[in-house]
């Protein structure tokens, strides 16, 4: 059951906006389950189509430009990602309709990011290519801003270390799980994309459906004003310390995280040394083993980090880790050191994600009473994630070009982004 919503008075009535209906009994546990699978969904979709599926296919189109094709592809498409993110955040905080503020964003955008997706499967143009995924990230980030929020409407702080254990978990299994997915049907390009649209599109659905969202009263937002919407977007380091140093630890983690992530495919060719159909069933068979680490850190950290009411150390134990992972294949750069960087990375990357949802939904900054902004301010959080994609393609492609395609210097310089996010956290003040 879910707790009741009672009209407010108007004493009341800035309370109740900042202290959503929280999901109570069995409906919490049908929430956090279908939030894990949607996320579970979701990064199995981005990471089997950015690992695997469009390398694969624009590697098809032009084998010789293949890592400025895909920077290309990643940049632009991370610049709208980014933009779509916060904006779909902020205006789902401004939505009110019989079916709640984040239900419309949530199953609107699974839809045509599940049509987008599937679509560029049958086009063999790179800019089609392109412009396809671009509007299938823009609707899926829009998603994923909506449904992000949701952990802090429907779960009170003291619950959100487990419950980010939980998506977290699901989140670094759908890694893994997308990946090897992406590697066994790389061959059947259509197939593949439209097995992973289909899935996110009938998660989607079926989240709303098993979790409507409860009758909270709301106030009606003010009248919108372009120029007061676009200046609420920035949010001051000076006045929110603990905001800033979160958003910049994160941002160099997934600096280190991406770039390899992203390149992967090619540095199993060009570190490694393998074939293209050897790289394509080494990838998936490297993200079943990382599956297991990523599932046993996130569960446990989650668990961990609730218990001891702590985020920070965990998250500096995560990104040490994550580094250490970085180091096995720039010393042995063998098959076996790219399972040694599998199992290191499973363990590193699953704790992180495992923590890091929660510490973001508590570094919010603090709003006046009736200003509900946790979605825009989520997801200039999530920008955090997009940024990166955009950069460490174009950096990654600037260091390959420099070196004469060393994948090495990848290595290395995702080590020290990952490394320098360790210690952004420690400034925070409000979460321990």
């Amino acid at each position: 059951m879910e707790e009741t919503a009672v009209p407010p008075s108007a004493e009341g009535f800035a309370n109740l906006m900042h202290e959503p209906a929280h999901a109570v009994g069995r409906a919490k546990w049908v929430l956090l389950v279908s939030l894990t699978l949607v996320f579970f969904v979701l990064l199995a979709l981005y990471s089997g189509v950015l690992s695997v599926l469009l390398p694969n296919q624009i590697q098809m189109l032009d084998p010789g430009g293949k890592e400025r094709n895909l920077a290309i592809v990643f940049a632009i498409t991370s610049v709208f990602s980014t933009l779509a993110t916060p904006i779909a955040g902020a205006l789902s905080d401004r939505t009110r309709t019989r079916w709640g503020r984040r239900t419309p964003w949530i199953v609107i955008g699974a839809l045509i990011g599940a049509a987008s997706l599937f679509a560029v499967s049958q086009v063999q143009s790179f800019w089609m290519i392109t412009a396809l995924w671009v509007v299938s990230a823009v609707a899926l980030n829009a998603m994923q801003a909506a449904i992000t929020t949701i952990v802090a409407d429907r779960f009170p702080e003291r619950e959100r270390g487990t419950v980010s254990g939980f998506v977290g978990a699901g989140m670094t299994a759908g890694l893994t799980a997308g990946t090897v997915v992406g590697g066994i049907t790389a061959s059947h390009l259509v197939t593949a994309y439209a097995l992973f649209a289909g899935a996110i599109a009938v998660v989607c659905l079926l989240f709303v459906v098993l979790n409507p969202e409860p009758r909270v009263p709301v106030a009606a937002p003010e009248p919108f004003r372009a120029d007061s919407f676009l200046k609420s977007f920035w949010v001051s380091p000076r006045r929110h310390p603990d905001f800033a140093w979160a958003f910049l630890g994160r941002f160099t983690i997934y600096m280190g995280y991406q770039g390899i992530v992203t390149y992967l495919l090619y540095i199993l060719q060009d570190h490694i040394h393998l074939s293209i159909d050897e790289a394509n069933r080494t990838i998936a068979a490297l993200s079943s083993v990382t599956f297991v680490a990523l599932v046993i850190s996130g569960f446990a950290s989650g668990f961990v980090s609730d218990r001891i009411g702590r985020r920070k150390p965990l998250v500096f134990l995560s990104s040490v880790i994550m580094g250490m992972a970085l180091l096995v294949p720039l010393l042995l750069p063998t098959v076996e050191g790219m399972y040694g960087y599998a199992v290191l990375i499973g363990l590193g990357y699953g704790a992180f994600m495992s923590v890091d949802m929660a510490l973001m939904t508590q570094v919010l900054p603090k709003r006046a009473a009736g200003d509900d902004s946790t979605g825009k301010d989520l997801g200039l959080l999530t920008t955090a994630i997009n940024i990166p994609q955009i950069i460490s393609p174009v950096l990654a492609l600037m260091l390959l070009k420099a070196t004469g395609n060393d994948y090495g210097v990848l290595f290395i310089a995702a080590m020290v982004f990952v490394f320098a996010g360790s210690f952004f956290v420690w400034p925070i003040r409000s979460v321990k």
